[in-house]
């Protein structure tokens, strides 16, 4: 059963401690990681690592430079040419994919202004191709099998280009592979770095390279060494991993590290060479991580005399981005064991086998680790803090009005035993009737699917007001179950020509694996694009009009065929996103910007589509849930659980997603108080507030309404003069004249705003009129001593005219907080603690009934708001009759 995720317990929580992994599954909490650096000066140096870069070059300038001024890659090689010397760096290294599409020239436009960044810094670098950097990267082609000539990697990063740098460098034959000789604390060091697919010719070279410098520790990097098991640290190796290792590291023992990229994630281990001595073998590649990186490179620090390397991983581009930008998944340093970790290693017994003149160096440096540290963190005053509030009920989540078309919720479906959702049960629609009902088996063309395969579990996603969602068990590409809405269901003809925006929970089963599950969908809206104007494409051309699916990268992905389907398909993609977990998709298209933005869990992805703008839709077509629409057909069931979806269309702002919570505290009260004559019924009290919420009173009026859709609630309370007296000798009034205190509250379960006091005066049967309020100076008793209580201010005006002193305010002396009012004059009700101030506080003398009593009115309820009074006055100015 999927976990409900997030926070559970407490009210309030801050964002940052609810989310425990980023997008990519791979930036999680910090933890401690291995021993930590020396304090002693020690001599020390760094190597620094820019591992997968490609989604910096792609994106850099439709994705990063608008939104942000600059693009990681940038930010990144800038920030190490200024603190090469702090760091004591003496070279970079890249592991390869320096972009993402090789036959793109504005990718190698952005690549090459992030190199010549560290070439007029004078930092060295050595650099190689990766799978996405060559034209054709089949695994079993190598670099001899290439068209050189035709290679843009060749043309931006040509032999002249790495032979201008100050370090000893050279290339082999085919110019994909170099070397770079460089030096770091008195000794010289060999870098050898190896194309995507080294032929055997390749790795011929690189022996004589080392042969040539047999004193030399080497440290080899290649974009594809070393893997990642599914839990997303232990190491493991492939083919072309083992090829170098059997072909080439293992009989070379002055190859003592390896550090790759290519395998999304991060880890290491230790091996073992023919000479019994330890070579370490590292992965760094973040590229699935929150945009595409994030700006994270790596940093080996050679601690020679404490005999350590120390890995650690920091962000130059979080530290540089603009604070507003910020969001939880913008850490400063990636802080896993497996990110952040130390290298235990005796430099001079390591070498000793072909290099017995090695020593450490003279340089008494503080650790460098820790220097980076402290460069990254000036300045930087860290994410700024998100709180997010779990629901209070079901009903608590913002409401978009007539521009939210469907919201379909699996937590008020009706199911069969043991939470089975039966062939043609549904779940229903709120908004626009069009609930979406299991297909039958039969009706699905699926051959495996089983009755009990479609169940709605009551545990969803932490911020889901609905928490509950509607799984698909053992789904794959043959065995499948999905729910439709019905053909004349309103929202199949949704125009989206404005805009809009889906929301939906989806949850992947840790039992999903790539070869049964990729490509699933978790919602469609369904067609034929090939009958809606698409031209005709390799992928997608037969499908819905759009989807929400998973790859086989395990990346969420939106395909949608927007309004001018000429333009042809358009596509989000998210970073790798961890199995056996809920997540909260928002995707919003805004057709002034033209262009449809993916949210995680309220963050936005990096690689979004642009050039779109609403969506084509055949007439008539359903929506469904849980599998794929291909052909006219389901197909590749979606192996997890999909929660509660709702759909709108127009973009909407955040503060409007059913992950955030409606302001309880903003609700209003018609009135400012309850006059009624003795015995009378308690009016209906009215207000405004948040739909689905409930506003409770209590004290001496008690009732609870729930705020309709149209933002209005009516509660017809009751007078309860017992709960207002607090004695038994007051209870014993029932209702007599005096001035009942009790409060209101607005929200949703337990998330309630601050009570409000508000009061009812009850008048004596022979009170000929309500009186008005009379302000009073803050603390001044209301009530005059020397006043006359047969004054004719309290009596009958002449037959025909308004009751007399209908503008006069009560001369009895007001009770206890939340008890009646004293001993009331002749002609006169008990008269309320009134806080207000005006002309004539504190006189004890009525205003005649002329305009003047809406000025008193007025400047009691400015002095209110002057006193920052919180109480809100419920008032209904009712006459006595006779």
């Amino acid at each position: 059963m999927p976990p409900r995720t997030g926070i559970t317990s407490g009210r309030a929580i801050a964002a940052a401690g609810v989310v425990t992994a980023v997008l990519a599954g791979m930036i999680t909490a910090p933890v401690a990681a291995g021993a930590q650096p020396a304090a002693e000066e020690s001599s020390r140096w760094t190597l620094a690592t820019l591992p997968d870069t490609q989604f910096y070059s792609r994106y850099a300038f439709d994705q990063f430079e608008p939104r942000y001024g600059s693009n990681p890659y940038q930010v990144q090689t800038e920030w190490l040419g200024q603190v090469q010397d702090d760091l004591n760096i003496p070279l970079v290294a890249h592991l390869g994919d320096v972009v993402d599409r090789a036959t793109v020239e504005s990718e190698w436009v952005a690549a090459d202004a992030a190199h010549k960044a560290l070439e007029d810094a004078a930092l060295p670098y050595s650099i190689l191709p990766g799978n996405h950097d060559v034209r054709n990267s089949a695994s079993h082609l190598t670099d001899r099998d290439y068209d050189l000539a035709e290679e843009p990697y060749l043309q931006w990063f040509p032999p002249e280009r790495a032979a201008a740098q100050s370090t000893e460098s050279g290339r082999d034959e085919t110019g994909l592979s170099e070397y770079q000789i460089f030096e770091a604390e008195g000794q010289r060091y060999l870098m050898l770095a190896l194309a995507w697919r080294v032929s055997d010719e390749t790795l011929a070279w690189a022996e004589q390279v080392m042969a040539e410098h047999p004193s030399l520790p080497t440290i080899l990097t290649s974009h594809d060494i070393l893997g990642v098991e599914s839990d997303g640290r232990t190491a493991t190796s492939g083919t072309n991993g083992d090829r170098l290792w059997e072909e080439l590291i293992r009989s070379n023992d002055q190859i003592f590290l390896t550090i790759s990229g290519h395998n999304h994630g991060s880890a290491y281990r230790t091996m073992t060479n023919d000479a019994g001595n330890e070579v370490f073998q590292v992965l760094q590649d973040w590229q699935m991580a929150y945009e595409g990186g994030n700006g994270y490179l790596g940093l080996f620090e050679f601690d020679l005399e404490h005999d350590a390397i120390h890995v650690s991983a920091p962000s130059p581009w979080v530290a540089w981005k603009p604070a507003d930008s910020l969001t939880v998944y913008d850490q400063p340093f990636l802080e896993a064991p497996n990110e952040q970790f130390t290298l235990g290693i005796d430099f001079e017994e390591r070498f000793s086998g072909f290099n017995a003149e090695w020593t450490a160096g003279d340089s008494d440096l503080p650790s460098l680790t820790q220097r980076a540290r402290e460069i990254i963190l000036d300045g930087f005053e860290g994410v700024p803090p998100v709180t997010a509030e779990l629901p209070g009920s079901a009903e608590d989540y913002p409401r978009l009005g007539e521009d939210a078309l469907a919201h379909w919720r699996p937590g008020i479906a009706e199911t069969g035993e043991d939470g089975v959702l039966d062939e043609g049960a549904a779940v229903p629609d709120v908004i626009g009737g069009g609930d979406m009902t299991r297909v039958s088996i039969e009706e699905s063309g699926s051959p495996a699917a089983q009755p009990g395969d479609v169940t709605v579990r009551r545990e969803g996603h932490a911020f889901s007001s609905d928490g509950a969602g509607v799984c698909f068990a053992d789904s794959s590409g043959e065995r499948y179950s999905y729910l439709s809405t019905a053909p004349d269901a309103a929202v199949n003809d949704a125009d989206f020509s404005a805009g809009y925006t889906i929301e939906v929970f989806v949850y992947l089963d840790e039992a999903w694996t790539a070869d049964q599950n990729a490509w699933s969908k978790a919602f469609n809206r369904t067609g034929n694009r090939s009958r809606m104007g698409m031209p005709p494409s390799r992928y997608d051309y037969t499908t819905g009009a759009a989807s929400l699916g998973f790859s086989n990268l395990r990346e969420f992905q939106w395909t949608e065929l927007p309004q001018d389907p000429t333009v042809g398909d358009k596509v989000s993609w998210s970073g790798e996103i961890p199995l056996g977990r809920w997540f909260h998709v928002a995707l919003v298209n805004d057709i002034d910007d033209a262009r449809t933005t993916m949210y995680v869990d309220g963050a936005p992805i990096l690689r979004n589509a642009t050039g779109t703008g609403g969506m084509s839709f055949e007439e008539g077509m359903p929506w469904i849930i849980g599998a794929a629409w291909e052909n006219d057909q389901a197909s590749n069931g979606w192996h997890g659980c999909v929660g509660e979806l709702r759909i709108a269309d127009r973009p909407t702002e955040q503060t409007e997603w059913l992950i955030h919570r409606p302001d309880v505290d903003d609700f209003t009260a018609d009135a400012e108080r309850v006059e009624i004559a003795e015995g009378e019924s308690l009016p209906a009290l009215t207000g405004t507030g948040k739909p689905g919420a409930t506003v409770v009173a209590e004290g001496a009026v008690t009732g609870e309404a729930v705020v309709a859709e149209d933002g209005t609630w009516t509660l017809e309370g009751e007078l309860d003069a017992d709960a207002a007296a607090g004695t038994a000798q007051q209870a014993a009034l029932d209702a007599a004249p005096g001035t009942y205190a009790f409060s209101l509250t607005h929200g949703f379960g337990e998330r309630r705003s601050e009570a409000r006091a508000g009061e009812v005066v009850v008048l004596a049967d022979d009170d000929p009129g309500a009186p008005s309020p009379e302000p009073t100076e803050p603390g001044a008793d209301p009530t005059d001593p020397g006043g006359d209580p047969t004054d004719p201010g309290g009596q009958p005006g002449e037959p025909g005219q308004p009751g007399g002193d209908q503008t006069s305010e009560p001369t009895a002396d007001p009770g206890a907080p939340g008890q009646p009012g004293g001993e009331p004059s002749p002609g006169a009700s008990p008269q309320p603690s009134d806080p207000g101030s005006g002309p004539g506080a504190g006189d004890g003398k009525p205003l005649p009934r002329t305009g003047s009593d809406v000025l008193a009115m007025s400047l009691a309820a400015l002095a209110l708001l002057g006193l920052g009074g919180g109480a809100v006055y419920l008032a209904r100015r009712r006459s006595a009759e006779g």
